[in-house]
C-alpha cells in the first residue's frame, strides 16, 4: 500500500474483463475487494487491467483536475461562478494554490493507487500460465503513464510505496522517500514503455485498448519532456532542490530530443490501424466518437448505468466516480437568455434556449471562461482554419418548443425580429470587424424589452443578439463544442442535462506524433527528409483547412482551404508557433498547462491576459496580470500526503515542493 491520507488500499472495487460476443468491448463486473494473491490468477490479472482502463475515468473528465490544467494558462480564466477551487488556479490575485487547496490532489491518490494495481499484476501475472506477455505489457503502459502524469505535475515522486521500489505493496505504510526526476524517468517511465512498445500488439486487444503506438506517443513525448527538464533553459527549480539536472545514463539533452523525433515518425511512418480524419470536425463530432484518431480515452456509455459508472438518468453532482463533467465547468448560463412572446418585444419573457443534451448546449456550470486573447489571437483566422468553428459553441439557437410546455410558435429577439425554433438567439462574431453598428444595451436588457437577459448587443437587420470578440466576458462566452454532450436517447425532447457526459474523454491523439516530432525537430532533433518541422505541422493545418460541416450555421458546409493554410504557415517554424498550434488543436483538452511548463513558456504566454467584467452588459476589456512564481512550475505535494506520513516537521517540510 502507500501512504495518502494515511493510507489507500489498492481498490476498493475491482472490474473483470468480460468479452461480450465479436464487440470486445471492456465491461466491468464489480468485486469485492482482494488480496495480492487475487493477482495469481487469470481472472485477478485481467481484473487488475480493467482497473487500469477504469481509473482513466477518474482523472479525465474529473473537474477540478481538468481546472488545474487549464485556468492560469492562455486558455482559460476563471469564470462569473467560480469558487476558490477555480479562482486558485488563476494566480491573478483572487487566490493562491496551496497544498491545502490545490487540486492536483486529485490525481496524487488515483495515480497512486493504480500504479499498486500495475506492480501487482506484473510481479504476479508471469505465473499465470495463461496470460501473454502482451497483457502485462498494458500494466507497465498504465504505470509508465501515471507516473509520467505525477513527475510532470510534483517533480520527483516516490517508486517505493512500501515494498521497495516499483514493487507491489500490500500493507498500508506511513513512511515516504520522493526519487529525483531522473530517477522516476529512467527508472520507471522509459523501461516500462520500451518493454511496451516490445510486448503490446499493432492493433488493440479490445476497442480502445493499448498498442505499440499508444506506447510509442507516451514515450516520445516522456523524451521530449525530459529532454527539457534537463535542458532547463529559465532555471526553474525542481525537487529535490539539490538534485543534478543529469541523466544517469549520461545521456545527453540533444540526445533525448533526437529519441522524441525518431519515435514520434516511427509511429507516424507505421501508423497501424490509426491515422488522421479528414476534417477536424470528424474528430469531435459525438456521432464518431473512438474513431482512427483518438488512440486512448476514459471511456464511458449511455447504455448501462453500471458501466457508465454513474447514473444516466436524473439529477447528478460533478464530482465522484469517475463522471466525465469538465465540459460542464465551461460551459455559460445560456439558459438565462431570454426571448419576447410579442411583436413589440415585450410581455412574459421565454427562455428560448433550454438546458438540453445536446454536444452545442450541456449543463452550465460557468467555472472557466476562456479569456478575449482565445479569439483574437490563439484563433484570430476563423474563415480558413476549421478549428475555431469544431471547438467553439459560437451560435446559441432556438429550442423552446423541446420543453413540451411552451405555447408559441414564434418569438421575438433583437430589433423585435421574429425567430423561429432552431434559429439564432445569442450569436459571437468572428471579428471585431464586425461589429460596425453593434450596439450594446446599459445592462442586461435593452429598454423597455424583456428579451436578451445577458446584456449582448444588437446589430440593423440581424433577429440574434450578438457580442464580438471584445466584448466576451466571465458571463458569457463561447461554450466548448469539442467536449460538449452527444446521446442519442433525446427523441424530441431535451434529454437528460443534469447526469455528467457519457462520451468518451479523449486522452491521446494519433495527431500528437506530428507536433512532438516538430518541436523535438525546433530543439535540434535531424530530421528526416519530408518531416521538418514546417512539413509536419502543415500536415495538420492542412487538414484544418478542410471543411465538411459549419456548426456556426448548422449546415453542411464542404471547403478546402488547406493549400491557403500550408501557404500562410511562416517560412521558420519556431517554438511559438508550434505552440499555437498546439492551443489550436487540442483547446480545452487538458494540455495546455503541462505544454507550457514542459516548454517554460507559461509566465511568456500566459501572464496577462483581458476578459470583460462578471456582469451582464459589461464589454469593456479589462487587464489582468497573473504572479506566476517558479515554484508554481511544480503543484504542492497535497497536504493529505503530507498530513498522513510520520514524520518530523522538518521531515515534511522537506518532503514538500520548494516554495510551499
Amino acid at each position: 500500500m502507500k501512504t495518502i491520507k494515511n493510507k489507500i488500499f489498492i481498490l476498493a472495487v475491482l472490474s473483470v474483463i468480460v468479452l461480450s460476443g465479436c464487440k470486445k468491448i471492456l465491461e466491468e463486473l464489480p468485486r469485492s475487494t482482494f488480496t495480492p494473491e487475487f493477482f495469481k490468477t487469470e481472472a485477478g490479472v485481467q481484473g487488475g487491467i480493467t482497473a487500469m482502463y477504469q481509473h482513466l475515468r477518474s482523472i479525465y473528465g474529473q473537474p477540478y483536475f481538468y481546472n488545474t490544467l487549464e485556468t492560469g494558462t492562455d486558455e482559460y480564466t476563471y469564470a462569473q461562478s467560480a469558487d476558490a477551487n477555480f479562482r486558485d488556479m488563476d494566480l491573478s490575485g483572487v487566490g493562491q494554490i496551496t497544498p491545502a487547496s490545490s487540486r492536483s490532489d486529485a490525481l496524487w491518490g488515483i495515480a497512486y493507487t493504480n500504479i499498486n494495481t500495475c506492480s501487482g499484476v506484473i510481479e504476479n501475472a508471469t505465473t499465470v500460465p495463461t496470460i501473454p506477455a502482451s497483457l502485462i505489457a498494458e500494466a507497465r503502459f498504465f504505470r509508465a503513464f501515471d507516473y509520467f502524469l505525477l513527475v510532470q505535475t510534483f517533480g520527483g515522486v516516490p517508486l517505493d510505496l512500501g515494498s521497495g521500489e516499483l514493487k507491489f505493496n500490500a500493507s498500508p505504510s506511513r513512511s515516504s522517500v520522493r526519487n529525483t526526476v531522473p530517477e522516476v524517468y529512467t527508472k520507471a517511465i522509459f523501461p516500462d514503455l520500451l518493454k511496451a512498445v516490445a510486448d503490446l500488439p499493432t492493433n488493440p486487444r479490445v476497442v480502445g485498448g493499448v498498442t505499440k503506438n499508444v506506447a510509442r506517443l507516451m514515450l516520445a513525448k516522456a523524451y521530449l519532456t525530459y529532454a527539457w527538464w534537463l535542458q532547463n533553459p529559465n532555471n526553474i527549480p525542481t525537487y529535490p532542490t539539490v538534485a543534478n539536472r543529469v541523466d544517469p545514463d549520461n545521456n545527453s539533452v540533444a540526445a533525448y530530443f533526437q529519441k522524441a523525433y525518431d519515435v514520434a515518425v516511427d509511429a507516424i511512418n507505421t501508423p497501424g490501424p490509426y491515422g488522421l480524419l479528414g476534417t477536424y470536425y470528424d474528430i469531435h463530432v459525438g456521432s464518431n466518437d473512438r474513431n482512427i484518431e483518438t488512440m486512448l480515452y476514459a471511456d464511458h456509455t449511455q447504455q448501462n448505468a453500471l458501466y457508465n459508472g454513474v447514473a444516466i438518468t436524473g439529477f447528478e453532482s460533478e464530482v465522484g466516480n469517475g463522471r466525465n463533467s469538465a465540459v460542464w465547468m465551461v460551459t455559460p448560463n445560456y439558459t438565462i437568455i431570454r426571448s419576447a412572446p410579442n411583436a413589440n418585444g415585450a410581455g412574459t419573457a421565454v427562455s428560448s434556449v433550454q438546458r438540453e443534451a445536446a454536444q452545442s448546449l450541456g449543463r452550465p456550470y460557468t467555472r472557466m471562461c476562456p479569456p478575449i486573447g482565445v479569439f483574437t489571437n490563439t484563433f484570430a483566422e476563423k474563415t480558413l482554419d476549421a478549428r475555431y468553428d469544431g471547438t467553439f459553441t459560437s451560435v446559441y439557437r432556438a429550442n423552446w418548443p423541446k420543453a413540451g410546455n411552451v405555447p408559441n410558435t414564434v418569438l421575438y429577439n433583437a430589433n423585435d425580429l421574429p425567430v423561429l425554433p432552431g434559429e439564432a438567439i445569442v450569436s459571437f462574431l468572428e471579428y471585431d470587424a464586425d461589429a460596425v453598428g453593434l450596439v450594446y444595451p446599459t445592462g442586461a436588457t435593452f429598454a423597455g424589452k424583456t428579451s436578451n437577459n445577458i446584456g449582448a448587443g444588437q446589430k440593423p437587420g440581424r433577429a440574434d443578439f450578438v457580442i464580438a470578440p471584445s466584448g466576451i466576458s466571465r458571463i458569457f462566452y463561447p461554450g466548448l463544442w469539442k467536449l460538449g454532450v452527444y446521446r442519442t436517447d433525446n427523441g424530441t425532447g431535451l434529454g437528460e442535462p443534469n447526469v455528467p457526459s457519457t462520451r468518451p474523454f479523449n486522452v491521446a491523439k494519433f495527431s500528437e506524433f506530428y507536433f512532438i516530432a516538430a518541436e523535438a525537430n525546433v530543439k535540434g532533433a535531424t530530421a528526416q527528409a519530408g518531416k521538418s518541422a514546417r512539413d509536419l505541422i502543415n500536415v495538420i493545418r492542412a487538414r484544418a483547412g478542410k471543411w465538411k460541416f459549419s456548426n456556426k450555421n448548422n449546415a453542411a458546409f464542404v471547403a478546402d482551404n488547406s493549400a491557403a493554410m500550408v501557404a500562410a504557415t511562416p517560412a521558420t517554424v519556431d517554438l511559438n508557433y508550434i505552440l499555437a498550434e498546439r492551443s489550436r488543436e487540442y483547446f480545452g483538452e487538458g494540455y495546455r498547462w503541462y505544454d507550457l511548463v514542459r516548454t517554460q513558456k507559461w509566465n511568456e504566454l500566459a501572464g496577462t491576459y483581458q476578459i470583460c467584467a462578471a456582469t451582464y452588459g459589461a464589454h469593456t476589456p479589462q487587464s489582468f496580470t497573473r504572479t506566476i512564481e517558479p515554484k508554481h512550475y511544480l503543484r504542492p505535494i497535497p497536504q493529505g500526503q503530507i498530513d498522513g506520513m510520520e514524520m518530523t516537521a522538518q521531515e515534511k517540510a522537506a518532503y514538500q515542493n520548494p516554495g510551499y
